[in-house]
């Protein structure tokens, strides 16, 4: 009676795993696919999508890549891809992260939000995505123009009104933004998106980007005066034609 297990030593199982992942890249990526490629259907392949956000000029972006190959060429997406066989998901997704923006781990914030795996949400192949989220500050993202440095193109895009998106991303979109609003009410999520310093009406911007709404001004500062969010410092910042408007800084000392 024979089998289909694999014969492989322990020895083997690595160079093993490299080569499904290498082959299941090249097939993910566009190219034909190779035999083999996907020869344990049992097997989904596991990757990394991250959403990437910032705040500019009063608006929530999310950073987007279009792709260049099919399935869905010529769309947007997230940055993403498959898992490396010797890395952790977070690592994944810092990697993909540093290709898009330059940026490493200690710069942003980072938070896994979901893992997606609905069966036919990629039509080459099973594929199950680890979803991430990373807010930037303003100037940590830097887009990329068509063929410029051998990559995809990427742009930012109002995250509540963008093109349509490859795969499921527009499911993923909207479950972060969702995730991100429930957070601004209960967390002090909204300052990974502001420098050290900042006016309160900088502070304000950012949580109505985030909500997509426009807060009242004395009912927003009436709050953040009883929780003691923030704090005073001793500069100022001149913001056009007005007065000088007094910098703050997050207190620790509030979410303690």
């Amino acid at each position: 009676m024979t089998t289909d297990t694999p014969t492989d030593t322990p020895q083997d199982l690595p160079q093993r795993a490299m080569r499904t992942h290498e082959t299941r890249a090249n097939t993910l990526n566009g190219a034909a696919p190779t035999p083999g490629a996907f020869e344990r259907a049992d097997r989904p392949a596991v990757t990394v999508d991250v959403v990437i956000l910032t705040v500019r000029t009063g608006r929530l972006e999310v950073l987007l890549v279009r792709r260049d190959h099919a399935p869905f060429a010529g769309m947007w997406g997230f940055p993403g891809g498959l898992v490396r066989p010797d890395e952790s998901l977070e690592d994944a997704a810092l990697r993909e992260l540093r290709q898009e923006t330059g940026a490493s781990g200690a710069d942003v914030y980072l938070e896994q939000l979901y893992t997606f795996g609905e069966p036919a949400r990629d039509p080459r192949t099973r594929v199950i995505t680890v979803v991430y989220y990373v807010l930037e500050r303003p100037g940590q993202i830097h887009t990329r123009a068509p063929g410029s440095d051998g990559g995809a193109e990427a742009q930012l895009f109002p995250a509540y009104d963008t093109p349509p998106l490859a795969f499921d991303h527009g499911d993923i979109l909207r479950y972060t933004l969702q995730r991100l609003r429930g957070k601004l009410e209960y967390t002090t999520i909204g300052f990974q998106l502001l420098p050290p310093e900042f006016t309160l009406s900088e502070l304000q911007e950012v949580y109505e980007a985030i909500l997509n709404r426009p807060l009242d001004k004395r009912n927003f500062r009436k709050k953040l005066l009883i929780t003691r969010i923030v704090e005073p410092t001793q500069r100022m910042k001149m913001v056009g034609q007005h007065r000088p408007a007094r910098l703050y800084r997050f207190n620790p000392k509030a979410s303690a």
